[in-house]
């Protein structure tokens, strides 16, 4: 049976016709006055009635509201039925506190009396959690979807409670906050980021707006079970521990990483519970995630109605994930800071094979998280292929992200262990990284490695390097340059591609000795039997690598290969003055050059040729989820030929094994769901291969959108084929500008640009609505000098700014002079030009004007380009 609506008018974003209230018995058969949202039974296209129900269950202290935008993006043919529980909301209030299991059973009576009958899918926060998945369990035979927001089933083992509901649950405060006063109540909101406006914090606390509509406030928290003997525990531990029974079901979990209640940590126990669930997290985003990020709705839309199907692992195997013992007392490893060190392949080896020993005996357990804080060298080595040899997940985030980024991509991959040096205590602390810490000074490697002597794991703790190719075996994290760093996994078969891939590119055999200026790159080595160094530079700044600091690193270990970014290469030529007679001979002995992380310019390529005269150059095109792509030698293209001479930068034809399409580009920016092979085309770059990465960690609905078609990756990159089969890039995709006439990619302009004397860099943005931009040329003079002081003059010479339009080959409404460019931290090459767009706007048309048009970009901490 169910009444009129006893909601009160003008509730924003609700629809008064979805209000009712229904009479349904409760757990003892008591009947009780129900209070739903409900969109009703629907119709399909042709008029037949669709079954499919979306089943919302709200937390504590919100009721239904919080379900509201799901209700209404819901797409035709779906019911939305969200509830308020007895005591919340609009629902009756009932004489005595319900307990988790009473809870479970009443939402089972009041979907009985709904018809409800399935298929049904959940969709539940907070407290909501356990309650709306103790209902599907209930319901196996009907229950088709799971989705879950910021929740938890279980206290992790050896964690506290969260401070805020452990403040709450002492008795002084838990009647005071929750009951006499709306503090609980108005705290629920208080965390979204950005504040919700008053008129929806006012809806979220209407319910609630004297002691007696707050009863049950109290009562849910402290129906939160704390101990053994809490007449909740039993309850929730038979749903915590009967979670095996939805392992068909398909699970989406949708999480705030900021959340002061349901941190990562819980989130990562679900996680073990759940180990098939697909996960999307906001890591800026707090308690109420769909509040934070409204966006989310979508993707839960998407994922309910358009998941995509599942791609066949690729069978390749690729190069083992341990290290190459074929000559045991070659040098490995040459530590270029500090005090210095070496050793060799197999000493190793057996340290690694220690090392493993006695990390196990700490507790590091297959398909376990274990985030590396390490310097790089052979402590790194040691521990990440010690990781490997446990079959667990090396998350391995470079001091190149900057601190505040690398904490929070270490706190958003949730590590079960934070192996670091003493000194990344503090930030492990203050980013407040999860996970149990074991250190690692040079008197606790001693104290592990002889752990390990002593230490035998049972038969199979210790996992074969060509084992269990298809679980997990890392977690990359991209620079940032666009956004916050994201997540990259790959599976150890994926990691063993790469490392083939690497050796056949570039024919790296045993017995090469490699300078590794990028740290990471230096990881690879061992498995190759490549002997490795790291110069003894500031690995978090690429551009404090001088030409004598390479020279040594070159003459420590007759390096026959050099692996450099762009702006390390710059800052070596830069520096070339400062060498010796001796050093000069030393830079004669490197083979081989590569680099890569950003458009490496011929001319600055052949004057390291100049430098280093017995060295080829390559620059390996890819990106942290697919390295490398392509490649070939700048220096060999000829700038008479119009076909070395295309729009962008060419990367060189794809490497073996590597398929590269294009997504067209239409004219407002988007590209196609069709792939092409046409030449000449623009559009963004989409690659398949089998060292592609597996996904983005946690992050669902960015996987999704970068997999189209499902086993593909789409680059973010945009730029065209030309007909010898090669790859020109052109830009990023979300640095194309859409103006009137058509999309305008933005390297193109800017080599134009940086060829009129006195312009030393350049950059070009877009300023305006999309679709009507204007294009802004920023320039850095030559002679520009940013260094200590503030610029004032944004000011160019009206014949260079002549200049610059007459080369552009686009219509440019502003030159603009700027004294040094924003780039990323990792590789000091990357040009963050949404940055310099919001600079541009403020500065032509007002700050509130920037303000309006970027005020949903996150800023990143970029450094400026020297």
């Amino acid at each position: 049976m169910t009444t009129g609506s006893p909601l009160p008018q003008g509730l924003p974003g609700v629809d008064p016709a979805w209000s009712r209230t229904v009479l349904a018995p409760d757990a003892e058969g008591t009947s009780r006055t129900w209070h739903v949202l409900d969109n009703g039974p629907q119709l399909d296209a042709a008029g037949t009635a669709v079954e499919h129900t979306l089943l919302c269950v709200h937390g504590n202290p919100t009721w239904s509201y919080l379900w509201r935008r799901v209700i209404a993006a819901a797409p035709q043919g779906w019911r939305v039925v969200a509830v308020d529980h007895l005591g919340m909301g609009f629902s009756e209030r009932t004489e005595t506190p319900r307990t988790l299991g009473q809870r479970v059973a009443d939402l089972g009576q009041l979907t009985a009396e709904l018809g409800i009958d399935g298929p049904v899918s959940t969709l539940a926060h907070d407290w909501g959690g356990p309650i709306s998945l103790g209902w599907a369990l209930a319901h196996r035979d009907q229950v088709q979807q799971v989705v879950l927001t910021n929740t938890a089933v279980h206290q992790p083992e050896g964690s506290p409670l969260p401070s805020a509901i452990a403040a709450v649950r002492t008795p002084p405060l838990l009647d005071l906050i929750t009951h006499r006063t709306p503090g609980f109540v108005w705290a629920a909101t208080a965390t979204c980021r950005p504040a919700l406006p008053k008129a929806v914090r006012d809806a979220f606390a209407v319910p609630y707006a004297s002691p007696e509509r707050r009863t049950a406030v109290r009562d849910f928290v402290a129906d939160i079970p704390i101990s053994p003997r809490h007449p909740s525990t039993p309850a929730l531990t038979e749903i915590a521990e009967g979670l095996g029974g939805l392992a068909h079901v398909p699970v989406l979990m949708v999480w705030g990483l900021r959340d002061p209640v349901f941190s990562g940590r819980y989130l990562a126990d679900l996680q073990r519970r759940l180990p098939h669930a697909d996960v999307h997290t906001y890591p800026d985003a707090s308690h109420l995630p769909l509040e934070d990020r409204p966006e989310g709705v979508a993707l839960i839309w998407d994922w309910l109605t358009n998941r995509p199907d599942e791609v066949a692992a690729d069978p390749s195997q690729g190069v083992p994930i341990q290290i190459d013992v074929t000559a045991p007392e070659r040098t490995a490893i040459v530590e270029l800071s500090g005090n210095g060190g070496h050793i060799t392949f197999g000493a190793l080896a057996e340290r690694v094979e220690h090392l493993a020993r006695g990390l196990h005996g700490r507790g590091v357990r297959r398909g376990q998280r274990v985030a590396l804080l390490v310097k790089p060298g052979i402590d790194l080595t040691t521990v990440l292929y010690a990781v490997w040899r446990l079959g667990a997940i090396a998350v391995v985030a470079d001091a190149g992200l900057g601190r505040a980024r690398l904490g929070a991509a270490l706190r958003g991959a949730s590590p079960d262990h934070v192996i670091g040096f003493p000194a990344a205590r503090a930030l492990v602390l203050a980013a407040r990284i999860p996970g149990r810490w074991i250190r690692l000074g040079p008197e606790d490697v001693s104290l592990l490695l002889a752990e390990g002597v002593g230490h035998q794991p049972s038969a199979g703790e210790l996992v074969s390097p060509t084992a269990e190719l298809d679980r997990d075996g890392a977690i990359l994290f991209t620079s940032g340059a666009t956004g916050p760093p994201k997540g990259v996994v790959y599976t150890r078969r994926q990691v063993g591609a790469q490392v083939a891939l690497l050796r056949d590119a570039f024919n790296l055999r045993p017995g090469e000795r490699f300078v590794a200026a990028f740290a990471p790159f230096a990881l690879y080595g061992p498995a190759l039997g490549l002997t490795s160094a790291v110069p003894d530079m500031d690995v978090t700044a690429p551009d404090t690598l001088t030409a004598a600091t390479l020279a040594d690193a070159v003459e420590a270990v007759d390096a026959s290969i050099v692996f450099a970014s762009p702006a390390a290469l710059s800052n070596i030529i830069d520096t070339a003055d400062e060498l010796s007679k001796t050093q000069r001979e030393q830079l004669r002995r490197p083979e081989l050059v590569l680099s890569a992380g950003a458009p490496v310019p011929a001319d600055l390529l052949r004057r390291v040729k100049d430098l280093l005269p017995a060295a080829t150059t390559q620059t390996p095109y890819g990106m942290t989820e697919a390295l490398p792509v392509a490649t070939l030698d700048p220096t060999n293209l000829d700038p008479s030929d119009p076909a070395d001479r295309q729009a962008g930068v060419c990367v060189g034809a794809p490497l073996q094994g590597v398929t590269v399409r294009l997504a067209p580009m239409h004219a407002d920016g988007s590209t196609s769901e069709e792939l092409s092979t046409a030449t000449g085309e623009l559009g963004e770059i989409v690659v398949r291969a089998p060292h592609v990465k597996d996904r983005y960690d946690r992050l669902w609905g960015t996987q999704r959108a970068s997999a189209r078609p499902a086993g593909w990756h789409r680059t973010g990159d945009v730029g065209h084929l030309d007909d010898q089969g090669r790859v020109w890039v052109e830009g990023r995709l979300a640095h194309v500008i859409t103006t009137a006439e058509g999309p305008v990619a933005p390297y193109a302009v800017e080599s134009a640009i940086e060829s009129v004397p006195g312009v030393r860099r350049a950059a070009v943005v877009g300023v305006g609505p999309v679709g009507t931009q204007q294009v802004v040329a920023i320039v850095v003079p030559q002679g520009a000098n940013a260094r200590g002081r503030r610029q004032r003059d944004t000011t160019v010479p009206a014949d260079v700014a002549a200049r610059v339009r007459e080369v552009a080959g686009v219509p440019v409404a502003a030159v603009l002079r700027k004294d040094w460019l924003p780039v990323d931290i990792r590789h000091a090459a990357k040009v963050d030009r949404t940055e310099l767009a919001r600079w541009a706007t403020a500065l032509l048309h007002g700050s509130q004007v920037a303000r309006e048009t970027f005020r949903r970009h996150p800023r990143a901490p970029f450094r400026r380009s020297r």
